[in-house]
C-alpha cells in the first residue's frame, strides 16, 4: 500500500520590526499510485480539492513549477491599542463635559438660572467640606484674607487669557469700583454680626440678603418686579421659616432659661450690622448685574471686589487680630475653599449678567433645602413636617420661577 508523504521547508525572509526573520512553511503534497480502487478514489478527491484550494494560496515560482505556500506573517491581525482607547474616551469624556459647561455658560436660555443653581449648590458643597474636614480654627479674617487673594489672582489670569481688559471699559468702572466697595462693606460686617448674633437670627438677617436684592433692582435698575415674582420669593422666605422652625423655638427656650441674656447695645449694633450687611448685599447683587452687563464679562466685578478686598482684610487682620499661621492641611482646606468661592462667585455674577435679579436671588433659597438635607442626611437631626413642608414651598416657588422662563430683554 502506498502513502502520502509531507514535506515542510523553512525559507528566511526580510527580518520584520527587528524580531528576526519570519518563515514561510512550505507545504507539499505528493500522491504516488494507488495499488487499489479504493485509494485512488480518495486520491481523486484529495486532487479535486487541491485544485480548489491552489488558486488562493498559489505563488508562482521561477521553474513554471506552482508551490502552495502560505506566509502565517501575511495575515493581518487586528491589534488592539488599550492606551489609545482609554485616551479616545478620555477626549471624549472631555468634550462632552466641555459642551455641557458651554451650554450652561450661555447656550440656553436657561442658562443665567442655571448659573445661580450652580452657585448655590457650589456654597453648600463648601459648608459641607468645612464640616467634614474640620482643621484648625482660623479666624474669619483671614479665611476672608485667604479667598480674596485667590479670587483675585484667578479672576487676574481669566482676564489674561481671554483677552479682556482688567479693569474693563472706561464708563463701567464706576459701577466696579461701587461693587467693590458695597462688597467689602457687606464682607466685613458680617464678620462681626455673624459671631455675636444668636444663630437663629443669623439665619433670618441671612436670608433677608435676596429680599432686599429684589427691593434694590426695583429702585436701582428699575427692573419690573411682577406679582408672581413678589410671591416666589415671599413663598421661598416663609419655607425658609418653616424648615429652621426648631432652631428658632430652641433658642427662644434657651434665651427664657438663660439668667445673663439680656438685650445689650451691643446686641442691637450687632443686628443693626446685619440689617446693613443683608441691604449692601442687596445693592451688591444689582452692582454686580449693572456692571457685567456694562462691559459684557461677569469676571471682571469678581476682579475688582478681590483687587480691593486683599488688601482690606490684610489691615484689618494686622489692626485687629493676631495673626494665626495655619497648619499644611489647614492651608490646603482653605486653598480649595478659596477655588470653590470663585467658582461660585463667577457663577452667580454670570447668572446675574443673564437673567433679572429677582429670578435669581430666588433660585439662591435652594440652598436652604440642600442644607436641610445634609443635616437629615449627616444625623444631625431627623426629618420634620414642617422641615419638609419648608422644603416644598422653596421648591415649589422655584420650579415656578423656571417654569415661567427667563424674561425677554426691555432694554
Amino acid at each position: 500500500m502506498s502513502s502520502s508523504t509531507a514535506t515542510m521547508a523553512a525559507e528566511p525572509k526580510a527580518t520584520i520590526n527587528g524580531v528576526g526573520s519570519d518563515t514561510v512553511i512550505e507545504i507539499s503534497m505528493i500522491a504516488d499510485a494507488a495499488a487499489d480502487e479504493g485509494m485512488l478514489s480518495r486520491s481523486e478527491s484529495g486532487s479535486a480539492l487541491a485544485h480548489e484550494i491552489t488558486p488562493l494560496l498559489a505563488q508562482g515560482s521561477g521553474n513554471g513549477t506552482t508551490t502552495t505556500k502560505f506566509n502565517i506573517f501575511s495575515v493581518s491581525y487586528p491589534r488592539r491599542k488599550p492606551r489609545e482607547h482609554v485616551m479616545k474616551l478620555a477626549e471624549a469624556e472631555t468634550a462632552v463635559f466641555s459642551q455641557l459647561m458651554s451650554w450652561a455658560w450661555g447656550g440656553s436660555r436657561y442658562s443665567g438660572l442655571l448659573c445661580a443653581a450652580s452657585s448655590t449648590i457650589i456654597y453648600c458643597l463648601m459648608g459641607a467640606l468645612s464640616e467634614i474636614f474640620s482643621a484648625q480654627p482660623i479666624p474669619l479674617l483671614e479665611t476672608a484674607f485667604t479667598r480674596c487673594v485667590i479670587i483675585l489672582m484667578l479672576s487676574y489670569f481669566w482676564l489674561r487669557r481671554t483677552g479682556q481688559p482688567i479693569f474693563g471699559p472706561v464708563h463701567a468702572r464706576k459701577l466696579f469700583i461701587g461693587r467693590a466697595i458695597m462688597g467689602l462693606f457687606s464682607l466685613l460686617s458680617y464678620i462681626y454680626w455673624i459671631q455675636r448674633l444668636p444663630i437663629s437670627e443669623a439665619i433670618v438677617l441671612s436670608f433677608c440678603t435676596p429680599l432686599m436684592a429684589a427691593a434694590m433692582a426695583r429702585l436701582i435698575l428699575h427692573e419690573k418686579l411682577k406679582i408672581e415674582e413678589l410671591g416666589g420669593l415671599t413663598c421661598s422666605f416663609f419655607g425658609v421659616i418653616l424648615i429652621f422652625w426648631p432652631i428658632f423655638t430652641a433658642q427662644e427656650a434657651a434665651e427664657v432659661n438663660s439668667v445673663t441674656y439680656a438685650m445689650g447695645s451691643s446686641h442691637i449694633f450687632a443686628l443693626v450690622l446685619g440689617l446693613f450687611s443683608s441691604i449692601s448685599g442687596g445693592i451688591v447683587c444689582c452692582l454686580t448685574r449693572a456692571g457685567a452687563k456694562a462691559s459684557d464679562q461677569p469676571v471682571v466685578t469678581v476682579f475688582s471686589f478681590g483687587l480691593l478686598g486683599g488688601p482690606a482684610t490684610a489691615l484689618c487682620i494686622f489692626i485687629f487680630q493676631d495673626t494665626v499661621f495655619p497648619s499644611f492641611y489647614t492651608l490646603i482646606l482653605m486653598i480649595i475653599l478659596g477655588l470653590l468661592a470663585f467658582l461660585a462667585q463667577v457663577l452667580l455674577a454670570r447668572g446675574l449678567h443673564l437673567e433679572k435679579t429677582s429670578k435669581i436671588v430666588n433660585i439662591i433659597y435652594i440652598e436652604a433645602i440642600l442644607s436641610h438635607l445634609w443635616g437629615i442626611g449627616s444625623y444631625r437631626f431627623g426629618p420634620s413636617f414642617g422641615g419638609l413642608s419648608g422644603c416644598l414651598l422653596i421648591l415649589i416657588s422655584v420650579c415656578s420661577t423656571i417654569y415661567l422662563g427667563p424674561d425677554k430683554e426691555t432694554e
